[in-house]
């Protein structure tokens, strides 16, 4: 049996005694573009150079031509069949040009305590983990890429990193005594570095209702390994009164739901409850469900299962709180056959920009719509006035040039002085409009509103 098909049988083995474990995520193989400095694998022909201060193994699985490669302090290639390394020109390949060297990045950048390098095993879909949950626990199995090589610091040494068993390179470690052997073996100072100290025997969670993580001690560095990409803060929540779960890092938006609860819960059983019977009805929520040390200090029980509903959209829609009212009642209703004793309820606020200032923005913008409206009403009505007060009168109006014919006699107005002519330096109108058949004019205006109908 290879090392893939022990890890698959150690997998099952985990399942079957409801032991959770962690998977390794990054890997240091050669043909993993995220490993070097351009962000690709080396063309042929280039030079290639490792941290020469390093310490590191390598897995590489096909044939390189490389002209030149800088070796690190200690390390190892693990060739897989068909790969290796041969001789090129520099330049070989077009593509490469006069590039700098291929620098292999530093090795020792992946640490133990960084939750985003880890996956959780078995993870349903709409389920996630509090930041200090995603390290492997003190019960957890972890399990290193039986296909991949890799190298793992252990932290700042505060205490000592302990798990139920590790997987790694086809062995299976459950007692202390193996495992310090294995760490130090050339194959496992290459693999694990760094202050700390690994430590393995702890047994299974064997409590129904769940354990305790046990990796409050070390969330600070959880949380500096975690925050390190973004200079170390937390980005600002997307609502008020933002809430911060037991073993998170940083606010989040949604809800708690805090139960505490008897001797006949079942976290599993409940878990499985929440994800089929609740958490569908309701969009843009993911939910983490964990035993956790209690807060309220002279409780009579030191531990609660804390129920973290997230919201996962920026404009958070309220559905964690609809969904927090809905276990509440569920408990009521429900809480003595599901061992559950009590329920407490924390919620997040408002979207920030929601509230009564946004309030009374939109009211203004509706405001002076209906104002615009009705003004636009109001002059579509007079509009229509004049255009009915104008179909009395000539549908033309005629002027004539007072050096051509003599002035006609005054009558009354029938219509109305065209504003276009009303100003200084025009040619001055008529002081009253003419009846049609008075004179004949060769310079005339015809009136926009009547032009068509006289056509």
């Amino acid at each position: 049996m290879g090392a893939l098909g022990r890890a698959l049988l150690w997998l099952q083995l985990c399942a079957m005694t409801r032991a959770a474990y962690k998977l390794w995520v990054p890997n240091t193989n050669f043909e993993v573009a995220t490993n070097w400095s351009q962000n690709r694998t080396p063309c042929a022909g280039a030079a290639v150079a490792f941290p020469a201060d390093k310490m590191v193994s390598v897995l590489v699985r096909e044939g390189h031509s490389i002209s030149d490669m800088l070796l690190p302090r200690d390390g190892e290639f693990v060739l897989d069949s068909g790969a290796g390394f041969g001789a090129a020109d520099a330049g070989r390949d077009p593509d490469c040009g006069a590039a700098a060297p291929a620098l292999f990045l530093d090795p020792d950048r992946f640490s133990w305590h960084d939750p985003r390098l880890w996956r959780s095993g078995g993870a349903a879909r709409g389920l996630f983990s509090v930041d200090a949950e995603r390290v492997p626990c003190r019960h957890d199995d972890v399990v290193f890429p039986p296909d991949a090589s890799f190298r793992v610091g252990l932290g700042p040494g505060v205490g000592p990193v302990r798990v139920r068993s590790v997987w790694a390179l086809g062995q299976t470690f459950t007692r202390d005594e193996d495992l310090a052997a294995f760490l130090a073996s050339p194959a496992g100072r290459l693999r694990f570095h760094g202050p700390g100290a690994l430590s393995v025997g702890a047994e299974a969670c064997a409590d129904p209702s769940g354990c305790v993580c046990g990796n409050a001690e070390v969330q600070p560095w959880i949380c500096a390994a975690l925050l390190r990409p973004l200079g170390g803060r937390c980005p600002p929540a997307a609502c008020r009164d933002a809430l911060r779960p037991e073993g998170q890092c940083c606010d989040l938006c949604g809800a708690i739901v805090s139960l505490t609860h008897g001797p006949t819960f079942d976290i599993e059983r409940y878990r499985t409850r929440l994800l089929r019977g609740f958490l569908p009805q309701y969009q843009g929520l993911q939910m983490a469900v964990s035993k956790v040390p209690r807060q309220n200090a002279g409780a009579e029980a030191d531990t609660e299962i804390q129920v973290v509903l997230a919201e996962t959209r920026p404009d958070g829609t309220g559905g964690a709180g609809r969904l927090a009212r809905a276990l509440l009642a569920d408990v009521a209703e429900h809480g003595e056959g599901l061992g559950v004793l009590s329920a407490a309820v924390r919620e997040s606020g408002a979207p920030v920009g929601d509230g009564s200032a946004a309030g009374l923005e939109g009211s203004g913008m509706r405001a002076g719509l209906a104002g615009g409206v009705a003004a636009g009403l109001l002059l579509l009505l007079l509009a229509l006035l004049a255009g009915a007060l104008l179909l009395r009168g000539p549908r033309s109006f005629r002027w004539s040039r007072r050096d051509e014919v003599a002035p006609a006699p005054f009558v009354a107005p029938l219509g109305f002085s065209n504003p276009v002519f009303d100003v200084a330096g025009s040619v001055e109108p008529p002081s009253a409009p003419q009846v049609e058949n008075s004179s004949v004019s060769r310079s005339y205006f015809v009136n926009p509103l009547f032009a068509e109908a006289e056509a």
